[in-house]
């Protein structure tokens, strides 16, 4: 069988991973308002991973003959990078940023930081996004990462650490520039997915 991530034959191949276990957990309490939802979101969009984590051998292995390591601004995402593929040193662009979580106004409601991201995801996609990137605006930016991607792969393998809304937003911009997912591990912290060309 062929070795279907080698960069002799074809271009690519492109692996994109989700983070790791942020150190901020979502689980966690105190219930929030919406206002202060807005707070603990822009702490874990700065906060690193929790203490303690190294990448999972697989993916470790996958990535060990990368040619060319991304990460989003991120440093969640660039110490995934880091962890991931020591041997390079990541470009690290906002392009790949998470899609942003703006909660809906429900005054004198209070939830868990994981019941205000289901509730924002939810409202984000229908259009509000109290004066932040837009679901059409965060589309383009897709669009525009998958590009970057695209490029990049032209003749090297190329592995992504980013997020995890964010790389399903990936995943329609890569199928129209000629990419199909090959290996799909979900969307859980540390896992990864294999792009492989197909042209268009």
């Amino acid at each position: 069988m062929p070795n279907t991530t080698s960069t002799k034959q074809r271009r690519g191949p492109i692996i994109i991973s989700r983070h790791g276990r942020p150190a901020l957990d979502r689980n966690l309490g105190p219930r929030l308002h919406w206002q202060d939802y807005i707070d603990w979101w822009a702490n874990y969009e700065k906060g690193p991973l929790a203490e303690g984590q190294e990448a999972p051998r697989e993916l470790r292995d996958m990535v060990a003959d990368a040619d060319i390591v991304f990460a989003s601004a991120r440093l969640r995402a660039q110490q995934t990078a880091d962890s991931a593929a020591p041997h390079l040193t990541a470009t690290y662009d906002p392009v790949f940023n998470e899609a942003p979580l703006p909660p809906p106004k429900l005054h004198g409601f209070r939830a868990l930081p994981k019941t205000w991201n289901v509730l924002a995801r939810t409202v984000w996609l229908t259009g509000h996004s109290l004066d932040g990137e837009s679901v059409g605006e965060a589309r383009v930016r897709a669009k525009a990462a998958a590009l970057k991607l695209h490029e990049a792969a032209a003749d090297a393998k190329v592995y992504l650490a980013a997020h995890g809304w964010f790389n399903r937003m990936l995943r329609p911009e890569l199928r129209q520039l000629g990419w199909v997912c090959t290996r799909d591990g979900g969307d859980s912290y540390w896992s990864y997915r294999v792009y492989e060309y197909r042209g268009r």
